[in-house]
């Protein structure tokens, strides 16, 4: 059973015969203790506060029954992790030109990259949900005022509070169609009058951060925690 905010994600779902429905991800309407294990992937990071974020981990392990598990991947500020590049980092040279966008009708998709430029004003670290959790990657600077940078597509993070800029594609696709049949070259008159931009928030994780979260709840185990390809990762066991 999948759920998503996007009721274009989850008509998708159903052209495709999977069992889905809309729902907000701080109130799932499904009975407490049902599940014998939930995945989580890319959805923690869009939530604005450090509270908002442990309340959708804390309703995920809700769900679970005792001895269930739970797979938790967000986003990671740290994009290149032990001398070694993230895949969104290496995509670059393979992209550039292009640009992220939200297809009309469909669900958003990204397609390319962005070339906006990114603010060079930096947002502070978060305070952490543990007082022992002391994070020195997290080199973020305090902010001087309540603006968020944007940020530039496939390069590294320089907040760990920030927008993504998306493209809102022009027209509609017809059945049959390529998702990327209408497109515009970064920058053009046509990219500009059929694609305006529109900014996603994210809070990108630093090490430590989703860990820690998880273990501020008395109610799982965190069986794994680990690095995936720019992504911080954790697998809990509901107790």
């Amino acid at each position: 059973v999948g759920c998503d905010r996007s009721k274009n994600l989850v008509d998708i779902c159903g052209e495709k015969n999977f069992q889905a429905f809309v729902c907000d991800a701080l109130s799932m309407p499904i009975r407490s203790g049902s599940c014998d294990a939930c995945i989580s992937i890319a959805v923690i990071h869009h939530f604005s506060t450090a509270e908002r974020r442990l309340a959708t981990i804390r309703e995920l392990a809700r769900l679970l029954r005792p001895g269930g598990t739970a797979l938790i991947y967000v986003w990671a500020m740290e994009q290149e992790y032990k001398n070694q590049k993230s895949k969104y980092l290496k995509e670059k040279n393979s992209s550039k030109d292009k640009e992220e966008e939200i297809d009309i009708g469909t669900s958003q998709r990204p397609l390319s990259d962005q070339t906006s430029g990114s603010s060079s004003q930096d947002s502070a670290c978060p305070d952490r949900l543990l007082n022992d959790l002391k994070d020195e990657r997290c080199d973020a600077k305090p902010v001087a005022d309540s603006r968020l940078p944007v940020h530039t597509n496939r390069t590294s993070f320089h907040s760990q509070d920030l927008l993504v800029p998306w493209h809102l594609k022009g027209g509609t696709k017809k059945k049959g169609e390529s998702v990327d049949t209408v497109s515009f070259p970064a920058g053009s008159k046509e990219s500009q009058e059929l694609s305006p931009v529109f900014h996603r928030y994210y809070h990108v994780f630093c090490e430590g951060e989703l860990e820690a979260a998880c273990r501020s709840l008395d109610c799982v185990r965190v069986q794994k925690s680990y690095y995936d390809q720019g992504n911080w990762c954790v697998v809990l066991e509901k107790l």
